[in-house]
């Protein structure tokens, strides 16, 4: 988690920084959504189990600030095991050419099911995304890792490490 955090600063500092927040328009797309699926958990072999997702973000709300492009996400998950994960939360996004980096940060409600207890049921994904712009204006196809853990705001903080793949489409 430490890494991650670090590496999440990093980024933030090495990127160029604009002084005044503006709106961004996108060829009048306002909505993109990202469906993904993959593997929850990957790096416990008793508890990784499969993964779906949906997640939407509004262009419209969208800012360029000193921070890089800003907009609010919120998204769902559910595992094979009958888990869950409702969040909201921020993303940046950077371009670098035709790939793009989307680091994000969502609290959000977790729920069990029949899978692995992390300990709460608030727990917050921090996830790094890269993604490539494909032939088809507005789509995009990418890998994303992420994070989850509650911080110790529970007995016990497992945390679980996920990726998954990701077509994104902005409509």
């Amino acid at each position: 988690m430490k890494i991650l955090k670090s590496l999440f600063c990093t980024l933030l500092l090495l990127l160029p920084l604009t002084a005044k927040s503006e709106e961004i328009k996108l060829d009048d797309k306002t909505t993109e959504l990202n469906v993904y699926t993959g593997m929850f958990d990957f790096s416990d072999n008793g508890k990784r189990s499969t993964l779906v997702g949906i997640q939407h973000q509004n262009e419209e709300l969208k800012r360029k600030t000193f921070l890089g492009n800003l907009s609010p996400i919120t998204g769902a998950m559910i595992t094979a095991d009958n888990a869950s994960y409702f969040y909201t939360g921020v993303q940046a996004e950077y371009s670098i050419g035709f790939l793009n980096l989307t680091p994000s940060f969502a609290p959000g409600y977790y729920n069990q099911g029949d899978g692995k207890d992390l300990g709460h049921s608030l727990e917050f994904k921090s996830e790094v995304q890269l993604s490539l712009d494909l032939p088809k204006k507005n789509s995009q196809l990418g890998f994303s890792y992420n994070h989850i853990s509650n911080a110790s705001l529970g007995d016990k903080n497992p945390g679980a490490n996920s990726y998954s793949f990701n077509f994104l489409q902005q409509f």
